[in-house]
């Protein structure tokens, strides 16, 4: 008996009887030739409109000179092409920011789609697991888009139906060396949409000056650094708790003294109080003055402010208790923000039991209870383990600075920062390098944010005490 079957199940077909014929008739349906030239046409058209929309810069440069050339003649196309250039010329020294933000990047954007991305896109893929060949064809997510600033290429991709954002996450090795670059990081545009960012050079590899204390005062956020795309980075630090983890000579000292810095207009005005808990006594007792009586150092009178704080918790709760849902800095109920630098000495390392305990209980009732009354806690640690941490996960934003191993960077940021492209393990050891760079995972985003903190130097921190000495006493 003749059976018709599908080409791939031929392939797998197994017979048993020496005599069994088996033909294979594919359904063969021939299209007009008038719908394949349809079909052709319709989509170089869309090709060319897309290609128009997303490369106006390239394309105008390619079409303009080519238009006038065949028009009025070569002499024509050149004299036109160097008025052209002369004006671009005297655009770019005048207007360097808007000249590369609407000529140059785009421009380097399409260079980079067409000789990088576009060429290299589908063996990429295929390489990398992201394609699928189902039923002899080929799935390849789509290219939609690149976009080029200073230091980062952007590449924006279509998904394929069924693939989510960790898929891509868990290659970002893959594509970073498929493509010629130092890392990736995936983050999600929209449903289906994702964005590559390839660094192309590391704007963070110089240090940071300490930022300018603010004229005004600031208190729900504070400058504290620079982002990875040059433009300034502000901490939220009211409304939050903030943990810094990093290994010794990470650059935490650079987070806690910006934030220090910033907040000191608010200080002054009494808006902000600062209670600073320096288990180590070599971090924060330099500039012991701007706290005041708000300072401890011995693992006893750390416990007692730590305690001292929960009433002032406490105190407000009772008085917010069917009034506010939120605090407002006010002079009266200034924001305290708790900065506890080593806390690990507190909650695991120190040898008095009954201390570490009372550390402990205060610490996980500041920031279970604290926030909605404006009482925040900033604290910093090199180990972050379970077992010396147990109440990390009450923090909502985190500071990953550099790090030994690379399960360290999820127990800090939460499972899969480190797919995301969160490399803190990766951050050079060099002072000059890497200390104060860190990625910043905030409760609003799972996307981790690299960031270096200004360095805040002995010197800036003796003005600091000469200026606002006394402001840790403001009520």
């Amino acid at each position: 008996m003749l059976r018709k079957l599908p080409g791939e199940e031929v392939r797998g077909l197994v017979s048993t009887t020496p005599d069994t014929a088996v033909v294979f008739r594919p359904a063969v349906v021939r299209t007009p030739a008038i719908i394949t030239i349809v079909i052709f046409l319709w989509r170089v058209l869309a090709g060319l409109v897309m290609t128009v929309v997303r490369h106006p810069v390239a394309v105008a440069l390619v079409a303009l000179p080519s238009g006038i050339v065949s028009l009025f003649g070569w002499r024509v196309a050149v004299v036109a092409t160097g008025l052209v250039c002369s004006l671009l010329s005297a655009w770019a020294a005048l207007g360097y920011s808007s000249f590369m933000r609407s000529v140059a990047w785009p421009l380097l954007a399409f260079g980079r789609w067409f000789w990088v991305y576009r060429r290299h896109w589908m063996p990429v893929m295929t390489v990398a697991g992201l394609g699928r060949q189902i039923k002899g064809r080929d799935y390849m997510p789509r290219l939609i888009k690149v976009t080029c600033d200073g230091w980062a290429d952007r590449v924006t991709v279509k998904l394929l139906h069924g693939q989510s954002d960790e898929d891509w996450a868990d290659r970002t090795a893959n594509l970073a060396h498929g493509f010629g670059a130092v890392s990736c990081r995936v983050e999600v545009e929209r449903a289906g949409r994702v964005v590559l960012t390839f660094p192309r050079r590391d704007p963070l590899a110089v240090p940071l000056h300490a930022r300018p204390i603010p004229a005004e005062p600031a208190v729900h956020s504070v400058e504290v650094g620079q982002c990875e795309d040059g433009s300034p980075y502000r901490l939220k630090v009211h409304g939050t708790h903030v943990l810094i983890a990093g290994a010794t000579g990470a650059g935490k000292g650079s987070w806690l003294w910006s934030t220090i810095r910033g907040l000191l207009p608010a200080m002054r005005a009494g808006l902000v109080q600062i209670w600073a808990l320096d288990p180590k006594r070599m971090e924060l007792s330099f500039g012991r003055a701007l706290f005041g009586a708000r300072y401890a150092a011995t693992p006893e009178q750390c416990a007692d402010l730590l305690e001292a704080a929960v009433s002032v918790m406490q105190e407000r709760a009772d008085r917010f208790a069917g009034l506010q849902r939120s605090h407002t800095p006010t002079v009266d109920d200034p924001f305290v923000l708790v900065i506890v630098d080593e806390v690990a000495f507190l909650t695991a390392y120190q040898s008095d039991k009954q201390l570490r305990q009372r550390a402990t209980a205060a610490l996980a009732t500041l920031t279970t209870q604290g926030r909605a009354v404006g009482v925040g806690v900033m604290a910093a640690l090199q180990d972050p383990r379970k077992e010396v941490m147990s109440i990390r996960n009450l923090f909502p934003d985190k500071i990953a600075l550099r790090l030994d191993e690379s399960e360290q960077v999820d127990m800090v940021l939460g499972d899969g920062a480190r797919d995301r492209g969160a490399l803190a393990d990766h951050i050079s050891p060099v002072p000059e390098l890497g200390a104060g760079v860190g990625y910043v995972r905030l409760e609003t985003s799972p996307d981790p944010v690299r960031v270096r903190a200004a360095y805040v130097s002995d010197e800036d921190i003796r003005h600091m005490v000469i200026r606002y000495s006394g402001a840790g006493e403001a009520v």
